[in-house]
């Protein structure tokens, strides 16, 4: 492993706050939107950044982007990158804008890096750019995404989630974590049980404690059918046992308020209203969904360019920008990197919370 930089080295331990950045698959818009984010100052201010990565995919990218770009990007030389050592052959075989066996093995590559410098506590915290999960399953990596591949690496089975973004218009905070993932719609009732929920929702109030410092609030729990199986007439699940295991839930977490199961066509109204400033009305401080698109659509209609996807349960802070690696888009200076600035900076703002917790 190659390392270069433009200072003295330093620790974890004995420097300011440090972020590792993988530049995620370096066929896609990861490298762009680092190079734009970094440019501005105040992105990564009070924290030490470094890059994991290619060097020469950085140039590359700062090279063909510089009269492209209406943003500015940051001179690669000016940013401390970690290589990982790769055999020539992958580089040679990277094609932009085309995800593949060598960018899917960059990638991974890259991910590695990061997290086993950050669990050697040379880092606080890791902010991810997007990779391509069918570029890992061509360079024979079968993880669901990186957040999977952190878990393990991290020792870590009870993991979630969670998207957060700030409303430009209102100030107000949206966090939504989700209780599914990427499964298919038709396995989400099967999945879904007390035990599952339980450990989803102790995660949110985990989070919210040591992410957001928040010692009180509430939290909307969202129902599964339509009205919420309107009293087992649209579904049972909600009758069965949710109503009981919110009630048990709530003699657990007295400190939170736990609304639900709300009807899922009705639980986002007021977060839409506080989003766009059209309401004073108090909405819940965090929202538990119980599969990806009932939270995701959403969160994407209100927050599409500012949400940031962040693990909660690992023992570091990790963020990650709520888009894609847009191989249809990249090299064309088009990647918009608000997602991937709010990413930085909100992993600089959870690793200091947890300093100070």
């Amino acid at each position: 492993m190659n390392v270069t930089k433009p200072a003295a080295n330093s620790t974890a331990t004995s420097s300011p706050l440090r972020l590792a950045i993988p530049i995620g698959d370096p066929a896609g818009i990861g490298p762009e939107v680092v190079l734009k984010a970094l440019a501005e100052p105040e992105v990564a201010r009070g924290c030490q950044v470094a890059l994991v990565g290619s060097r020469e995919v950085l140039w590359r990218s700062y090279r063909q982007l510089q009269n492209q770009s209406a943003q500015p990007l940051v001179h690669p030389d000016r940013i401390e990158v970690i290589e990982p050592e790769l055999p020539p052959e992958t580089g040679t075989n990277i094609q932009l804008g085309t995800g593949n066996a060598a960018s899917g093995a960059a990638s991974f590559a890259y991910l590695q890096t990061a997290v086993r410098e950050t669990l050697a506590g040379r880092f606080h915290g890791i902010v991810t750019a997007p990779i391509a999960k069918s570029a890992w399953k061509a360079a024979g990596y079968f993880y669901p995404g990186q957040t999977e591949l952190l878990a393990s690496m991290a020792g870590v089975e009870q993991f979630g989630m969670l998207f957060v973004a700030q409303s430009p218009h209102s100030g107000w905070i949206l966090r939504t974590l989700l209780a599914t993932t990427h499964i298919p719609l038709q396995q989400v009732p099967t999945m879904l049980t007390p035990d599952l929920l339980t450990t989803k929702l102790d995660l949110l109030v985990t989070c919210l404690q040591q992410d957001f410092a928040m010692t009180e609030g509430s939290i909307a729990i969202a129902g599964l059918n339509p009205h919420s199986g309107e009293n087992g007439q649209l579904g049972s699940e909600e009758k069965d046992w949710m109503v009981s295991w919110l009630q048990k839930q709530q003699k657990q977490y007295p400190q939170m308020d736990l609304w639900g199961p709300i009807p899922p066509d009705t639980m986002w109204v007021k977060p839409g209203l506080v989003w766009y400033g059209q309401t004073q009305e108090t909405p819940a401080d965090a929202y538990l969904a119980l599969y990806h698109d009932q939270g995701l659509i959403p969160v994407k209609l209100m927050a599409f360019d500012r949400a940031v996807n962040t693990t909660v349960g690992l023992p570091f802070v990790r963020t990650s920008p709520d888009h894609g690696t847009a191989f249809d888009i990249a090299g064309q200076g088009i990647a918009d990197a608000t997602s991937m600035k709010a990413a930085i900076s909100w992993g600089a703002y959870f690793v200091r919370v947890r300093q100070n917790g």
